[in-house]
């Protein structure tokens, strides 16, 4: 890396690092460079799975929302969901309505219309984590490659 490249690294105020997303974050000019990597001569892979899940999961929450959108989404689509069950329970109804089913597809439906509006409001709640996390991390707007025309 470039010593610039590193100079803004270690400018973040960030404790839980995931270097390969704040590389490509920062902006620079990157190469791939391609490489045969040889065979491991002797031991065992110390990088387990749980390693690179744990990996996996830090890159995503560094970098993304969509986990904690997630919860909005599955409460928007549960409560969709529940009023067409709503719906076909009120046909059965109106259709036969000495039908046991509608007795405790009615109760089903409360339950799960109550789940989906607390999936909905956790939602909102990580939303709102979510943008006080990125102020939290401290990461500037935006990062200069070069600076001119200033006296340093």
């Amino acid at each position: 890396m470039d010593r610039s490249v590193v100079d803004l690294l270690n400018q973040m105020p960030e404790r839980n690092r995931y270097i390969r997303g704040l590389r490509s974050w920062v902006g620079f000019q990157q190469t791939a460079i391609q490489f045969e990597r040889d065979p491991r001569f002797a031991g065992e892979v110390k990088y387990t799975f749980r390693k690179s899940l744990s990996l996996a999961i830090n890159s995503l929450v560094s970098f993304s929302r969509v986990p904690l959108r997630i919860a909005s989404y599955m409460g928007l689509i549960s409560a969709a969901f529940s009023i067409v069950m709503a719906c076909l329970v009120l046909y059965w109804r109106l259709v036969e309505p000495n039908s046991p089913v509608t007795g405790f597809a009615t109760i089903a439906i409360a339950v799960f219309f109550i789940g989906s509006v607390q999936l909905i409001c956790i939602g909102i709640l990580g939303e709102y984590i979510g943008r006080i996390y990125e102020e939290v991390k401290g990461r500037p707007l935006y990062t200069l490659a070069e600076v001119g025309g200033f006296d340093r």
